[in-house]
This record gives structure tokens, sequence and C-alpha cells, in this order.
């Protein structure tokens, strides 16, 4: 399974990346997207909107379940990826790539308390 090393990673599943301006992206996991099954509708959380660290704001629907996506850190939504609701099934082709929604975080170094590859790793086992 990829779990790339650079990213940071939630226990219910999400990737954080940090960006250059301070923000981060966020998606869900290879893991996660295996688990689901092909995936067929996405609900973004929208621009703007302020949430806090764990809060559900999205979901993703599969032919299998629906499964809530959650905040990996407070923070405003800056950006949605349109493709991804247009185009459900890129996260199944690339979870990585497939971003969700990028955050601004209320706490710039919240990210270093989230799980990095390896210890994401040992919950997918």
């Amino acid at each position: 399974m990829n779990i790339p090393a650079e990213l940071k990673y939630t226990d219910s599943h999400e990737w954080v990346r940090r960006e250059a301006d301070g923000t981060v992206t966020v998606g869900i996991t290879e893991f996660a997207q295996d688990a689901l099954g092909d995936i067929v509708y996405v609900e973004l959380p929208k621009v703007g909107q302020t949430l806090s660290a764990g809060q559900n704001c999205a979901v993703v629907e599969s032919v299998k379940a629906a499964s809530d996506i959650y905040a990996p850190l407070a923070g405003t939504v800056t950006a949605i990826n349109e493709l991804v609701t247009g185009t459900p099934e890129a996260i199944n082709q690339d979870a990585y790539s497939a971003w969700m929604f990028k955050l601004a975080p209320a706490d710039a170094g919240a990210i270093d308390g989230l799980l990095d590859a390896v210890a994401y790793g040992k919950n997918t086992a």
C-alpha cells in the first residue's frame, strides 16, 4: 500500500500536505478509497467555512457505503477540488493527487501532532 512519507495522516484515514503558502491540502488515503470501493459521489465543505479539528465536513459515497470525512485540523476552507465532485472516480485512480479541500489552519503547528507515514501504516496493518 502506498503511504507517502512526506504527508501527515489521521486515524480516520485523511491525508494532509503542508503547502508553501501556509495552507494544508486534505484528501483521503489509498487505504480509505480501497476500503470504500468505487466512489460515485463526493460532497465537500464550502469555501469560507470554519471547521473544528475532528469535525465531520465532507461525505464520500461509494457503491458499498457512505463515509464521513473529518477536518484534520481547525481552520477555514480556502479551496475545494471541483474535479472530485464532477469526477469522483478520480479518487479511486489516485487518492493522493485527487485532493478534496484546502484549509488555512487556525494553528499552523497543529499539523505536527498528526501521524507520520510509519505511525499511520501501523493503523492500516
